[in-house]
């Protein structure tokens, strides 16, 4: 018999499933065509997304902690995550050829921010227990991503193992935070905590969110 909380994270993932081409810069990354200006502006981006990322873990692991602890222990596992990806994204911005006065003079794109900004504004309004399946269903494109890009820098861009942990760290499957987020999302629906609609929405939201950082990246052909 399928866990109540599993076949709702799998359906959801299904349903969030981005279009393919939703995304126009990865399969350039993937064949290469991607310039390095593109691949330095990727890095930079993400040294403001992982740590905007990893404070909204943190605070919604705070609500939680009293009222949804298996929801708390879900986003902590995110934060601590979030912190080891940082500590993985100086090689990659380092190769991309960015020395640590660009990276400090570098002016964000509002596209590319939209998706950690949301993801705050979630940690401030939303019940942990939606954002859970809505996080959930828009990792497994992110991950999907990242396991493409760190074959792309390899075999395309000659990246050292160090320079892709970044992209390797995202695109392993981690069964340990898959149980998490499946007792969190069984919790919230045992406990009439999780409304499907509103963390579908929120989902939704999300996806499109991570469509226009691609496509804010993306160069003109």
């Amino acid at each position: 018999m399928t866990h109540p909380a599993r076949a709702l994270l799998e359906t959801t993932t299904a349903t969030l499933a981005p279009d393919p081409r939703a995304n126009p810069l990865v399969p350039r990354i993937a064949d290469g065509t991607a310039p390095l200006t593109t691949l330095a502006a990727l890095a930079l981006e993400q040294t403001r997304v992982i740590p905007a990322d990893r404070r909204a873990f943190e605070f919604l692991a705070e609500r939680g902690e009293a009222t949804d602890p298996q929801a708390a222990a879900f986003f902590s596992a995110l934060a601590e995550g979030e912190a080891l990806a940082g500590e993985r994204l100086t090689a990659f911005t380092r190769a991309c050829g960015v020395d640590e006065p660009a990276e400090a003079s570098y002016e964000p794109l509002p596209g590319c921010q939209a998706y950690p900004a949301y993801v705050a504004w979630l940690a401030l309004n939303a019940a942990p227990a939606d954002v859970v399946l809505a996080l959930t269903a828009n990792f497994s494109a992110w991950g999907g991503y990242c396991a493409t890009i760190a074959t792309a820098l390899r075999e395309r861009y000659g990246f050292t193992e160090e320079a892709c942990a970044f992209f390797d760290f995202f695109a392993l499957p981690s069964p340990e935070l898959d149980r998490m987020a499946t007792e969190a999302v069984q919790a919230g629906l045992d406990g009439g905590r999780l409304d499907e609609e509103r963390a579908h929405t929120y989902g939704r939201l999300l996806q499109n969110y991570e469509a226009m950082f691609w496509n804010a990246l993306t160069p003109v052909p």
